[in-house]
């Protein structure tokens, strides 16, 4: 009985451990199982991040085609991207950057996601997963705050290369007057260039940073537009690196800023206030400044006006539209510059068609450059009129202010010298402000040319005007659809 039990026994253990083999088995198989399904899991996430970032690579390019290079780098570039299931999520690194990317950029980006085959595309601030999270914190990190100039100056913008003519004599005078200055010792502050588009500003501040870098090369010499000194400003926020924006632009011996009037601010906003303060402390230490705008200081509305009487009561020379003979020497001078001859006859003839500003004369110039080559024809006055023949008309409509006294002089029957005379009755005051309105509307003219116009009148009575019409338009119906009359006539 003894052996019998010891064989039941033998033979329940010998099932116990057979058992437990099984179940060993089973235990290990069932293990198995999640770790074939992850692996074979594992290919798929990847190539899901993959293709994620194959179409978040796509978006770049595309944003990258269609934004200037310091928005895009400033606001798309550090964004970072995660994603699988057909959800992309963007990453922002803070909320700040968030709301700018949602409001600017992110129906064009959700757009072109959603074209590539996303099913939704959300935007995160440092969400997605927590690999995401950190990667895109670590591109933060990475990613140390810039401040630089955005443009280079162009060699050929120089003092010598600078058409000179009754229209901007004074602004290039004012220019060189900075280098020298410079080379003195001393600063000339600040200049203030102002004038309309295409009337040679910003050849002007070109030329002032060229000659000062060839001149003193140990001075730190910086050219930018009112856009990058933004962005440098918000990325400095983005960042906490103000310390950082401030030391950088404290370092500059000459600041150039174009185009001032695009500031991004009302009257208290903190990019003209920055500016402002950058402003003071470097006339304060001596330093350079050399600014631009395309209007009267007066009409830089956002401004603040202690800023405004600082622009007034220091140097600030307007540049205005060249006059014939000017018009015809720069077509002559950028010819030779390209090595085409181009004969007296024919520039006159375009200069006497174009006359907006150096930017169309160019525009003009190049075009019929390009077809004398591609037919390698002479370039006549015939030949001109033929590339051009799409242009010529369209200029001939142009509104000048000759043609704006005599319409209205001849809507409110009264003698076209009236306008420009002193008479100061009701019946001429009316159709003068009326005048000066359109004036500044519909051309392209200073305030002070304005005035000029009108029997050499100061620019405030211009400003006055200005304001008094569009007082006249709100509250008086009769002179609102005179204006809209005049208007309608000049314009078609």
């Amino acid at each position: 009985m003894e052996s019998a039990r010891r064989q039941r026994g033998s033979a329940g253990v010998g099932e116990l451990m057979q058992g437990g083999s099984a179940r060993r088995k089973q235990g290990q198989a069932a293990a198995a199982r999640p770790r074939r399904q992850q692996a074979g899991q594992g290919p798929t996430r990847a190539r899901q991040a993959q293709r994620t970032q194959q179409d978040w690579h796509s978006c770049l390019l595309e944003l990258a085609d269609k934004l200037p290079q310091e928005e895009f780098d400033t606001w798309i570039r550090p964004l970072q991207t995660t994603g699988g299931k057909g959800v992309v999520f963007i990453i922002a690194r803070n909320k700040y950057v968030k709301d700018h990317v949602a409001h600017h950029y992110m129906e064009r980006i959700e757009a072109h996601l959603l074209k590539r085959g996303a099913k939704q595309v959300e935007l995160r601030v440092g969400s997605g997963d927590a690999k995401a999270g950190k990667e895109a914190q670590g591109g933060a990190q990475a990613e140390a705050p810039q401040f630089y100039p955005s443009v280079v100056p162009k060699p050929e913008y120089t003092f010598d290369t600078f058409v000179e003519g009754k229209s901007n004599e004074r602004a290039r005078a004012a220019a060189m007057q900075v280098s020298v200055k410079i080379s003195q010792g001393t600063s000339y502050n600040p200049l203030l260039l102002y004038g309309g588009t295409g009337l040679g500003k910003t050849h002007l501040m070109h030329a002032v940073a060229n000659a000062v870098s060839e001149q003193h090369p140990q001075l730190k010499v910086v050219y930018m537009y009112s856009k990058k000194f933004t962005e440098d400003m918000v990325r400095a926020l983005q960042t906490g690196a103000m310390a950082d924006f401030s030391a950088y632009y404290m370092s500059v011996d000459v600041l150039l800023v174009d185009d001032i009037q695009l500031f991004p601010t009302g009257r208290t906003g903190r990019t003209l206030e920055e500016f402002f303060h950058v402003f003071n402390r470097l006339e304060e230490r001596g330093r350079t400044l050399v600014l631009s705008c395309d209007r009267y200081p007066k009409e830089l509305d956002s401004f603040p006006d202690r800023m405004i009487s600082r622009f007034l009561s220091d140097m600030h020379q307007p540049l205005e539209q060249p006059d014939l003979e000017t018009r015809a020497a720069i077509l002559l001078q950028k010819a030779e510059q390209r090595g085409v001859a181009l004969c007296s006859d024919v520039a006159m003839f375009i200069a006497e068609r174009i006359t907006a500003n150096v930017r169309e004369l160019e525009s003009a110039l190049n075009r019929v450059i390009l077809d004398a080559g591609l037919f390698a024809e002479e370039i006549t006055v015939e030949k001109v009129k033929e590339s051009l023949k799409d242009v010529l008309p369209l200029q001939g409509r142009l509104v000048s202010i000759e043609k704006i006294q005599k319409t209205t002089a001849e809507h409110y029957k009264i003698r076209l010298g009236d306008l420009s005379a002193k008479v100061r009755t009701k019946t001429v005051v009316r159709p003068r402000q009326m005048a000066m309105a359109l004036a500044r509307e519909l051309t392209s003219h200073s305030l002070p040319e304005i005035g000029e116009a009108f029997g050499g009148r100061d620019h405030t009575t211009v400003l006055h005007a200005c304001k008094k019409a569009e007082e006249l338009r709100e509250a008086d119906r009769a002179f609102r659809e005179d204006y809209a009359l005049l208007q309608s006539r000049l314009t078609n």
